[in-house]
């Protein structure tokens, strides 16, 4: 069975969220609002069935399945780029 490929804006979204570990700025890089950077994260997380961020009041930090996620994600972008 296959499953669907996440959305690559949604990752891009995730990728830079987990750099900056800020909402704000990761939105500010991609040139999109908070709010649609936010669901395309939560987006991404529904597909995986994966929580990949602790949201706090003013602050995200990654659990440990954006932990194993973030640094093959962050080598493939680099690699593009």
């Amino acid at each position: 069975m296959q499953h669907p490929m996440p959305q690559l804006n949604a990752l891009k979204a995730f990728e830079a969220a987990a750099r900056h570990l800020s909402l704000t700025k990761a939105a500010q890089e991609l040139h999109v609002t908070a709010g649609a950077l936010s669901h395309q994260i939560r987006g991404l997380e529904e597909l995986l069935g994966l929580k990949l961020f602790e949201r706090g009041v003013r602050s995200i930090a990654l659990t440990r399945a954006g932990l194993r996620l973030y640094p093959g994600l962050r080598a493939g972008f680099t690699q593009i780029r």
